[in-house]
């Protein structure tokens, strides 16, 4: 994993959309104060919740097609300037490519914030595809890690 994207310019801008100082700074010192109070491990299931609790409160419209899935979670991610997502669906499951997630710009916390972030996420989208429709059983979780902002999930049956 990089810790950059491909694209400074790019990286750069979307830093400046979605990192206002101030606020951001304050939910990264409490991120980074709970991950070393606690530990990575332990405090992923408090950020999931966190996620779900976005999801409760920002709920998606029903989508009858995986475009419109993609369309309404890209609306919301907008809303909130959190990146866009691509999804492609298989046999297996569903792969979200999600892009531009918001990057601190302290460079030593990169890594630790995409990872808190990227928990957030796995509880928002689990509660967003539950709402679809989905199965409580199926797992949505981080597959790959790009660059701190360029993720992959999957969403799928445990194996």
């Amino acid at each position: 994993m990089t810790s950059i994207t491909a694209n400074p310019l790019l990286h750069t801008y979307f830093q400046g959309q979605q990192t206002p100082a101030g606020w951001f700074d304050l939910l990264t010192v409490m991120i980074d104060g709970m991950v070393r109070n606690v530990g990575e491990a332990e405090s992923q299931p408090f950020l999931r919740q966190m996620g779900e609790a976005m999801a409760e409160r920002f709920p998606l419209p029903g989508s009858e097609t995986v475009g419109e899935l993609e369309a309404n979670i890209n609306a919301k991610l907008a809303q909130f300037n959190w990146g866009f997502i691509d999804i492609e669906a298989s046999d297996t499951g569903m792969s979200f490519h999600h892009q531009a997630l918001p990057v601190s710009r302290d460079e030593n916390s990169q890594t630790r914030w995409c990872y808190a972030f990227c928990a957030i996420l796995e509880g928002l989208y689990s509660r967003w595809l539950l709402g679809q429709g989905g199965g409580s059983h199926v797992a949505f979780s981080r597959e790959r890690l790009y660059s701190v902002s360029d993720v992959t999930f999957r969403y799928a049956n445990p194996q």
